[in-house]
């Protein structure tokens, strides 16, 4: 019976692994999507000539590349029609392009728009898109030519609260596209005078011979790095001039001359200013990686506000600060950053963020011209609405390291230099091997490290001496409890180090578009709990991480544990119901894999299934709707030790389909007595993964070690009792040494276990 039913399990288990290749597969050999370049003409059709330029009849022929259309009243051009796409990057949160048709006149003014086609998951599943067309609507009527020629500002669309990223984006994509469409002379009326053009002036470039290594104050005190200060006073003051009513009624918290943000930047290609900043070996790192026409930015932040937020997930856009030069706006994806430690140059602060950010060579950046960061402060207006104002930061690189490019002099032959000291410590620099900027994160987080590494190794202990552990109840209670304790407080809370499904979608679909090991370790505390959880698997299956270092799951226990102890009932779900729930949790994280393989940003909104970001990650400070779903869970926790890791945990299913490659599972001992006739350990079982033949099934255990604690235990264990009984008769024999007394203070403490049962 035994041998089937793992015979059973297992092919199961082998039916689940095939079917996650079979997608891979899939995936991998279809074709990827035609590009998104021209396709203007595909859309003509969807397209009202009169909603985008009004009093426009029908279209003219399409021409040029990347193609406009004229929109004709009769004979007459009133205006052209392009496609944002078509000229510009619309590529928004879901990684796909997002395109929308605008309506420009003869005079260079948007006339229209229309939403033709996108992938955004929070418009797709939860914003109305009319929110969305509604806040982009507010760059109908902007002078375009104006803007190009540098006579107006760069216009901004209204936010619309939990899509910030989609909006910006598109108006962003619909701006740099009309520009381009009007500075390109694709508009007859505002073609560009070449005749009055002036004269081309001397091109200005960074000095890259200047690299004297400079401390804080100097770096400050000559603009080198440029500084926005904001006190909760300005911020209250901000949002009082944008009328908003909601939003002024929510005042920040706190003196009006109270620190709200201290916001630094610097260009760190300058390398003084990139030596100083960041160090040589981090600077030679970055200047290596860095490809020909890239460029890169240091931003550095102090205060209540976070310049990149809470709620930024990898693969996604930072929409707090977005970069901004001429007419041309750039927003930083989580794969332009670099995250730092602390700053090299002597006296600098302790800052609470430092991240370096990549300039892509397509942005056309210019080094040596004048550049802003913006950024945009957010103040929450209701559950799920919030108000935005923004402050602009704006950075000149000092003229000292600016050097005007000169017609080109005679060419006259130098002498040969000698090689002097200074040469042969720039070759003894170049020997080094530059260290990457990952083992300075590593180096940055020294002592969290040391304290993950010592619980990992206390729990590797724990789970080689269990016998002796379980062996001794009062120990291993206390144990197990302080164990979740730490690892809800110190792991969750404290260190935000509760790993997601998020994190094997996002592994899996890096094997497939190109694996960097950098990027993995540039989180260390995830990283080492990951390799432990991987470890872990080949030994005990799911359960070091789901039973002993998951802070959610150590929450459900612990107040599982507290409802006990307040007599709050306890549902016993019936085998045949409890085996029949248990795939519902493979069916879901079958799904995510599935929906990661279209989009990585759609599988992760979907991920939200797990509770973790809500409960243990931003710790309940959170949009009503999650927190009422978590705290849902949690309630029905109560009652069904465990709930959500037992039927609904994605990430817990994934790591259940190699379980069975667990090589110490036998540890787990059971007595011959077990499920025939004993059914004690199974009716005590938290998570009810023993089959009524006495079988512990691999995928469902997490390794508690109740059953192990039952083992051997003389007193509430059938088998031990009696062999515990047998021992007494003998030694109440006449002529045998006295009766041995029975564990009293184990006996006192076993009728408070949380999991026994009378009888």
């Amino acid at each position: 019976m035994n041998g089937l039913r793992h015979e059973v399990a297992h092919a199961s288990a082998l039916r689940l692994v095939m079917a996650l290749v079979l997608a891979v597969l899939a995936f991998i050999v279809v074709p990827p999507p035609a590009s998104a370049a021209d396709r203007l003409p595909e859309f003509l059709a969807e397209i009202d000539p009169g909603t985008l330029v009004p009093g426009a009849d029908r279209f003219g022929d399409v021409a040029g590349s990347p193609p406009v259309v004229p929109a004709l009243a009769g004979d007459e051009v009133l205006g052209f029609v392009f496609l944002n796409s078509d000229f510009a990057d619309a590529t928004g949160y879901s990684g796909k392009p997002i395109h929308i048709a605008a309506g420009i006149d003869l005079s260079g003014r948007i006339t229209g728009l229309q939403m033709l086609e996108h992938q955004e998951p929070i418009v797709l599943i939860g914003i109305p898109e009319e929110r969305v067309v509604d806040a982009i609507a507010s760059l109908v009527g902007t002078d375009v030519a104006a803007v190009a020629e540098g006579r107006q500002p760069l216009p901004q669309v209204d936010i619309v609260s939990g899509a910030t990223v989609t909006v910006l984006v598109m108006g962003d994509s619909v701006l740099r596209a009309a520009i381009a469409v009007v500075r390109q002379g694709r508009l007859a009326e505002v073609q560009a005078d070449d005749a009055a053009a002036p004269a081309q002036a001397a091109e200005r470039t960074i000095d890259m011979e200047q690299s004297e290594v400079r401390d804080w104050q100097t770096l400050v005190g000559d603009g080198s790095v440029r500084r926005l200060s904001l006190s909760v006073g300005d911020v209250n003051e901000a949002f009082e001039r944008s009328g908003n009513e909601e939003a002024i009624a929510r005042p920040e918290r706190g003196e009006p001359d109270e620190p709200f943000i201290n916001l630094y930047t610097a260009l760190a290609t300058i390398p003084t200013v990139g030596r100083s900043l960041l160090g040589e070996a981090a600077y030679q790192q970055m200047t290596s990686q860095l490809e020909p026409g890239e460029h890169a930015i240091v931003v550095m932040g102090e205060g209540r506000y976070s310049f990149k937020g809470s709620g930024y997930v990898r693969g996604g856009i930072f929409d707090r600060i977005e970069l901004i030069q001429d007419v041309n706006t750039l927003r930083f994806r989580d794969r332009d950053q670099t995250r730092l430690g602390d700053v090299e140059a002597e006296g600098a602060p302790n800052f609470d963020e430092v991240s370096l950010f990549r300039i892509p060579a397509g942005y056309g950046f210019e080094p040596a011209e004048p550049w802003s960061l913006q950024l945009l402060v957010q103040r929450a207006t209701g559950p799920l609405d919030k108000a935005f104002t923004t402050f602009g930061l704006t950075y000149t690189p000092p003229e000292q390291y600016i050097e005007t490019a000169l017609p080109p002099a005679p060419q006259v032959p130098a002498e040969p230099v000698a090689a002097g000291p200074l040469q042969g410590e720039a070759e003894a620099l170049t020997g080094e091997l530059a260290e990457p900027l990952w083992v300075k994160m590593w180096r940055a987080n020294t002592v969290k490290i040391g304290i993950a590494g010592a619980a990992i190794g206390l729990l590797t202990v724990i789970f080689f001496f269990q016998d002796a552990l379980v062996k001794r109840y009062r120990l291993f209670v206390w144990v197990r409890r302080g164990f979740l304790a730490f690892t809800l407080v110190w792991i969750g809370w404290i260190a935000n180090a509760q790993l997601s499904v998020v994190n094997v979608l996002t592994f899996a679909n890096s094997l497939i578009s190109g694996f960097s090991w950098t990027y993995f370790l540039s989180a260390p505390l995830i990283f080492i709990f990951w390799v432990s959880v991987a470890a872990g698997i080949l030994f005990w299956g799911r359960g070091p991480f789901c039973g002993w270092l998951c802070p959610f799951g150590a929450l459900q226990e612990l107040l599982n544990n507290a409802a006990r102890a307040l007599k709050v009932p306890q549902i016993n779900v019936p085998w045949g119901l409890n085996e029949r729930l248990w795939p519902i949790k493979y069916m879901i994280f079958l799904g995510l894999f599935g929906l990661s393989l279209y989009s990585v940003a759609m599988a992760e909104v979907a991920s939200e299934v797990e509770p973790f970001k809500t409960a243990i990650t931003l710790k309940f400070m959170r949009a009503w709707p999650f927190v009422l779903f978590a705290v849902a869970l949690l309630v029905v926790g109560l009652f069904i030790e465990r709930f959500f890791c037992r039927y609904l945990c994605p990430l817990g299913a994934a790591l259940a389909i190699p379980a069975r490659l667990a090589m110490f599972f036998p540890w787990l001992k059971r007595h011959k007595e077990c499920g025939s006739p004993c059914q004690r350990c199974a009716k005590e079982c938290p998570v009810q993964c023993i089959h009524p033949d006495g079988t512990i099934n691999p995928n469902e255990c997490i390794w508690c070690m109740h059953c192990q604690d039952l083992f051997w235990d003389e007193h509430r264990c059938p088998s031990m009792i009696q062999k515990r009984l047998r021992r007494e008769k003998v030694a109440s024999a006449p002529g045998a040494s006295p009766k041995l007394k029975p564990d009293a203070a184990r006996a006192r403490a076993v009728a408070g276990h949380p999991n026994s049962t009378s009888g």
